[in-house]
Order: C-alpha cells, then structure tokens, then sequence
C-alpha cells in the first residue's frame, strides 16, 4: 500500500492528483522551482520540497532532483501528472531502481510509445492503420528531405501529393514541435524551428514528417489496464477543437462517431496497449477523416481532458491509477457510459493577437456554479459543472510555463445542454487582470457548427472567431459606456465612502450641480451630473441610478435593470455585467509625458529570450519578413517585419532576457 506520494508536477494536474491522495489518505510530497514558490500546489501538499531555478530544465525535467526530493521525503511512490517528465522511460526507470512505485505503465511501454515513431511502426505491425511519414534527423539535407517526400507521396493517399505536410515532435504532446508545411512551403525550415522547440519542451529534439489530414477529427479513446490482463476501453474523447495543434475543447462522447465505428475505434486502442504489455491509464489517438481512421499516437499518460471520460463513466481515473500500482485488479468491464460532458481550457492569452501568451497578476478567477473541484460528479448526478484550476486569486502566471489557467467542465444528459451550460458558465465568470480566451470558447460553444456537431482540426481556421463580431444587439453596442458610467459611479460611492467628513452625502453628489462629474479611461469618457431629479448622464439619456455602491452599480436604462459588479486594481477596473465583461484603463487627471519610441520599432510582447537574430543592421526586408525569434512559455514566437525597408538597429543577441515593451530593433520603412 502507498504511504507517501510525490506529484513530479505543478498547477492544476498536481491539485488534482492531491484530491484523490487526500480522498484514498495518502500522504502527499510536490515540487515546485522558484516561479512556483506560492503556487497553489506547493502549499495544500503535505510536505513540499523546492526544485531551485524556473526553467523547466532545471526543475521540474530534471529527474534527479524529483527522485532525490521522493527519497529525501520518505516517499514511496511517484505521480508524473502530465507533460514534463511523464512520458520519459528513464525517468520511470529511475523512480523504479529508487525503490519507488511509478504511478504509470512499466518503462519499456513508455520507451516504445514514448516515441511516435517508433510506436507507428508497432502499430502497424500489430495491424493498427496508420499514415505513411519519415524520420527527418539533423543530419538530412535538402536533396534528402525532397526524395523523402517524394517516396512518402509514393506511399500516401492519392491526393498526398496535393497535402501540405505536418511536422511533428517524436516525445512529449501539446502541440509543441509541430509545424504545418503548405505544398512548396520551407521544409528544412520548419523542421528545424520543430526540433529547437520539441528540445526545449521534452529534451528530445527527434522530428518525423506525415501527411497532414485536413478537415480530419481528432479521436481518442481512453484506456486503464491492470497487470492482470484486463484493459479496459472507456469510450471515445473528440478533440477537434484546436488551436496551434494544441486541444481546447474536448468532449465525450464524439458527436459523429457510430456504435459501430465506436467498437472499432476501441478495439483498435485495446490492441495497441495489448501490444505493449501496457499498465495504467492511457490513451490512443486517431485521425478519421471520410474513410480513413489513423493511429496518431498513445500518450502514455493521464491526458489533461480526462475529466471528461471521468463525468461520463463516474470513475476517478487517477484513484484507478494508484490502485493499479498497487496491484489491485480491475473489474472485467468499466462502468457504462452516461450523458454528454464538454470541457474548455481557459487560457492567459490574446487569440487577437496571433494567440500570444499573456504574462501577469490574475487578480481573480471566479466561475459561477460550479459544483465540484478536480473531482467526477457525485454520485446519481444527472448534471454537474467541474472546475480544475492551478492558480489562485493573485497568482503571478509567469512566462516559463504553459499559459493554462483552469478547465471548466459541463456534464449534463444530453449534448446540447451540456454546451448550453458551459458557455453560461464562461461568460459570466468574472476573469480580472489578464487577458484570456473566455470570449473565444463562449463564440465556439455558441457557433451553429459546433452546436451542430461539425467540428474538425481546422475548425477555428475554417471560422474565423479570433476577432470579436460586430455587435447587433443594443445591449453588446451600450456595454462599454455602461460599463464605465458604473465605474465611476462605484469609484465615486468610495471615495464618498473613505471621506473623513459627510461620508453619508450621496456619491457623486455636488454642491454646485451645474458642473457635471467627469472620469476618463482609455476606452470611454464618463460625464455625469446627480441632481434632485436624479442622474444625467452625457450620451446616455434613458439611464437612470437605482444603487451605487463602491464594488456595485445598478442602473436601468430603457426601462430594464442592469447590475454591474466593479472591482479596481492597480492600472485597471474590470466591470462585469450581462451585458459581457468590460475592461477599462482609467487615465490620469494630470498625465506624466509619455516615453517616445523610434517609428518602426519592434517591441517585445511579452517576457523571453531570444532565440534567434535573423537581419543584420542595414539590411533589407520585407513586409512579414522574420526579424527575430523569441521564446516564451515554451513556445517560439515569430517578431515580423510590419513593412518593407531598411533594418536601422537591432538591439539583442541570441540569448539576451528581455522584458515586455523593450524595443528589439527598428525598422526604417521604404518610401512610396
């Protein structure tokens, strides 16, 4: 029996894992590097040990330092989570030889699937379909890369040679080490930004090159398997919401998969953990697109969307995991799947902006009725909302991890009203300090095709839904002013409020009232007047003010009440209405002069390090043309050129940190 564990994670998986080693009273040991010092898993851990440094490298990818902090512990068995050192055999071996338990499937199962390449040619000799592709290492040129595709087409479907092709990192997941190649696109150079990002993420820089399956779904099925011979099959997970290959929404069961294409689909998982000797919780990949069903690949590990399958079947997958570690054997068949359950990855980052990550305070974090946390349904739920969050309120969200803020999960009888939920949920949360993808989730679970079930990988390319639609109600064209009268009628009331004299005269209230109240922000100038007769309000004259207080508003306009919550911080006020959430900057009465930067500059959009200067001070370039790349939140991040002309100044070198806003070089655009 397990006594002590460790999470060899952080954020939201690590919680997860502490509730059910809370749940089954087992101890609990996590890690955390500096950046995590405050997080929230660091401190609901029985015993936590700091791993020095942020860089994942050093941290939480370095396997000695986990395995020292489980012995140093007196721990006794290890939970790798997801991503970082989780499919990593000899991180598995390492915990075995310690005489740990590895909460997992034995070394030589993640070793064989760890790889996508070598788990392609396993499939395929265990009768699993698959997609023709080659290994394209570092030491191939370009005369080898243009007779590798030319075999490949050989190989492929009839329309392969019309396909763009997909690049794709041999380890590790998450969309990263994947790059999309159009038909005479850059190979060479889109596998070599694949492999610097897949070392950086999993330390194995190892690329293979496939087919890329347009308008395909993405399909997985979920397995567990004891050391008894049983394998479990746990239904069927579609994934076809994605952006930069990496999954949003997730659910389960598919919209579009038939009982009989279901029966296949399992089949085929099963003998591919069969063909492995495999032990633990799984999952196995596939492309359907038409008539073509292919192995994309197995992760051998907990997959972030296992909520999903956890609400549909009542099953805590990762108290499965524990007990299979410990020996225990599964019952002959899982528990029968019931209802529809939709799950949404809130991310810190601005889909506007080419879904650049976000770096900052998340000043709050809260999501209305939410029944659970980090845990199935209850027992007999017909309808649940999940929520697994790794941060807090006043969490700093960094720059040297994954941008994920929580996963919010709607389970309920049927499809449509588990969607139906779930947007609810998301567009009323109240999300301040950072920017997030809510409004883009809220536009993709409300859109007609999804609600229809005609979902694909290129589904958010197809719909374009990045950019806010242009507001047809009245409601969506008064939010904004609305919104910012609230604020400052709420900043007004507190001000009023923390006055050390006459503090019970109503907020906002003047002694000369025909000098109206003014309040600028960035985004609207509020002017006002409170008069006997009530509030006037400049561009609104159908408003009038029921209550203000300082965190509260209410005002009717046209007849209908609308409350506003208003909360300040440093900088910023965030109102959140049912009108939508409004974000407002509010401007200083006597501003202090601005800084002036060059024309032409190229401003760093975040916190990162520079991986690579691609101009040289007065060259040319031209508009689009790549200037540098930087590296954040384990990702690269392409600074163009905004227009053709003349490279005045680059400022950095390969390997310089830069902060957000400081100018990387400048750009002297050519004339006429």
């Amino acid at each position: 029996m397990i006594g002590r564990l460790l999470v060899a994670n952080r954020g939201e998986i690590a919680r997860r894992v502490l509730r059910t080693c809370r749940d089954l009273g087992i101890e609990t040991v996590a890690v955390f590097s500096d950046a995590d010092a405050g997080a929230p898993h660091a401190a609901e851990a029985d015993h936590a040990v700091r791993l020095p440094g942020a860089e994942p490298a050093v941290t939480y990818l370095s396997a000695a330092k986990v395995v020292e902090a489980a012995l140093r512990t007196g721990a006794d068995a290890v939970h790798p989570g997801y991503g970082f050192l989780s499919e990593n055999a000899a991180f598995a071996r390492a915990v075995l030889d310690a005489g740990l338990t590895w909460i997992g499937p034995p070394p030589e199962a993640v070793a064989a699937m760890g790889s996508k390449i070598r788990a392609k040619a396993l499939m395929a000799a265990a009768g699993v379909p698959v997609l023709p592709g080659f290994t394209a290492g570092p030491d191939r040129s370009a005369d080898d890369l243009e007779r590798d595709v030319r075999a490949l087409i050989e190989r492929g479907p009839a329309s392969a040679g019309r396909r763009a092709l997909l690049v794709k990192a041999s380890a590790g997941g998450g969309g990263r080490g994947m790059r999309i190649v159009e038909p005479g696109g850059d190979l060479a150079a889109a596998i070599e930004s694949a492999r610097r990002e897949a070392e950086a993420a999993f330390g194995d820089g190892t690329v293979f090159v496939e087919p890329l399956l347009e308008r395909a779904r993405h399909v997985e099925v979920q397995i567990m398997a004891d050391r008894h011979g049983t394998v479990w099959a746990l239904g069927e997970r579609e994934c076809s919401i994605q952006r930069r290959h990496q999954k949003v929404i997730e659910e389960a069961p598919s919209p579009a998969i038939s009982p009989a294409a279901r029966v296949r689909l399992c089949h085929a998982a099963v003998t591919a953990a069969r063909a492995v000797g495999y032990v633990g919780a799984g999952t196995v990949e596939f492309l359907v697109a038409d008539d073509t069903v292919a192995f994309l690949e197995m992760n051998t590990r907990l997959q972030v969307e296992h909520p999903v399958t956890e609400c549909v079947h009542g099953v805590d997958l990762v108290e499965l995991q524990i007990r299979v570690a410990e020996g225990a054997r599964l019952p002959e068949a899982p528990p029968r799947a019931t209802g529809h359950a939709v799950e949404a990855r809130l991310y810190a980052e601005d889909p506007g902006r080419d879904w650049l990550p976000q770096a900052g305070v998340l000043h709050l974090l809260d999501v209305p009725g939410v029944d659970v946390r980090f845990a199935p349904p209850p027992p007999g739920a017909s309808r649940c909302l999940r929520l697994d969050s790794g941060v807090g309120n006043g969490c700093e969200i960094g720059v040297h991890y994954d941008p994920m803020l929580a996963k919010v999960v709607s389970y309920a009888p049927d499809r449509a009203e588990a969607v139906r939920r779930l947007a609810a949920a998301l567009a009323g949360a109240r999300i301040h300090g950072l920017v997030t993808n809510r409004d883009l989730l809220v536009r993709v679970l409300r859109h007609e095709a999804f609600r229809a079930g005609n979902t694909h990988t290129g589904f958010l390319t197809e719909h374009d839904l990045t950019a806010a639609p242009a507001a047809p109600a009245e409601s969506a064209e008064s939010a904004v002013p609305l919104s910012a009268l609230a604020a400052a009628l709420a900043q007004a009331a507190a001000n009023r409020a923390a006055a050390p004299v006459q503090a019970g005269l109503p907020a906002g209230w003047r002694n000369v009232v025909s000098q109206p109240r003014r309040t600028d922000f960035a985004e609207a100038r509020v002017s006002y007047l409170l008069t006997r007769d009530g509030l006037r309000a400049e561009g609104l004259p159908d408003t009038s003010l029921v209550s203000a207080a300082p965190d509260l508003v209410v005002l009717e306009t046209s007849g209908v009440r609308h409350r506003f919550a208003v909360a300040r911080y440093d900088g910023v006020t965030h109102v959140d209405s049912p009108l939508g959430p409004v974000r407002l900057t509010p401007l200083p009465r006597l501003p202090e002069p601005a800084g002036r930067t060059a024309p032409g500059s190229l401003l760093a959009p975040m916190p990162g390090t520079v991986l690579r200067v691609e101009v040289k001070p007065a060259g040319l370039v031209t508009a689009g043309q790549t200037v540098l790349v930087l590296e954040a939140m384990k990702m690269e991040h392409r600074i163009a050129a905004p227009a053709a002309g003349t490279v005045s100044a680059v400022n950095v070198a390969p390997g310089d940190r830069v902060e957000a806003g400081a100018v990387l070089a400048v750009i002297e655009e050519s004339g006429g």
